[in-house]
């Protein structure tokens, strides 16, 4: 057996053993899915207070504290449903991609996950713009909707064409911590394969002595 053909065979292993397994948790779990929700509520909030702390820990102790606290609870929610969707979408393009018999569409069909982490930065952007004027209409705060989309398009688009400034690192980095649960399927394909990568050598080092 190639090398290669190796890697794809121990790569499939352990994806079809992770699916198997979590199949076999919701089976065996009462509310299952509302669960999984909860978890990506926490999940987003946790990284929302990270970035906030390590980013932009000032913010806690000016004029707008209860604004940025109180944005934690629907940035969280917001993107605790992108998650629940891609969710659902990742295990579709798992059976698919363990359905194929070409490693090429096996591949192809995980590339999907890259696709879902690119549109998690825009979905973050429209979540920080609904969440602030949320917040801010609880709070009767004199911003608009529109106001508040055009500043978040403006630090968008400082961070493309100044990306080491000092304010867009911090901007840069926020961002990049909150789209950890988006990352996580693609971080898991990249795991499954390098895993993969150390098994075949393995395997083939062990048959090479075994000669």
């Amino acid at each position: 057996m190639r090398p290669s053909s190796s890697i794809f065979v121990h790569w499939r292993q352990g994806l079809a053993q992770f699916l198997a397994w979590f199949m076999a948790r919701r089976a065996a779990t009462s509310y299952f899915y509302a669960k999984i929700a909860l978890f990506f509520v926490g999940l987003n909030l946790a990284c929302y207070w990270w970035a906030l702390v390590t980013a932009y820990s000032e913010h806690l102790l000016g004029p707008k504290a209860i604004e940025y606290v109180l944005t934690g609870f629907p940035v969280a929610i917001f993107g605790a449903v992108f998650d629940c969707l891609s969710l659902f979408i990742t295990l579709f393009i798992v059976r698919r991609a363990l359905a194929s018999t070409s490693n090429t569409n096996y591949v192809a069909f995980l590339s999907v996950d890259l696709l879902i982490a690119i549109a998690a930065t825009f979905w973050v952007l429209l979540v920080f713009v609904v969440s602030g004027w949320i917040v801010n209409q609880i709070l009767a705060n004199p911003e608009t909707f529109e106001a508040r989309t055009v500043l978040y398009e403006g630090r968008f688009l400082e961070a493309l064409t100044d990306p080491f400034g000092q304010q867009n690192v911090r901007n840069i980095y926020f961002g990049v911590i909150m789209g950890v649960s988006a990352l996580l399927p693609t971080l898991f394909h990249a795991f499954l394969a390098i895993r993969a990568m150390g098994q075949s050598a393995t395997a083939a080092i062990t048959g090479a002595r075994a000669d």
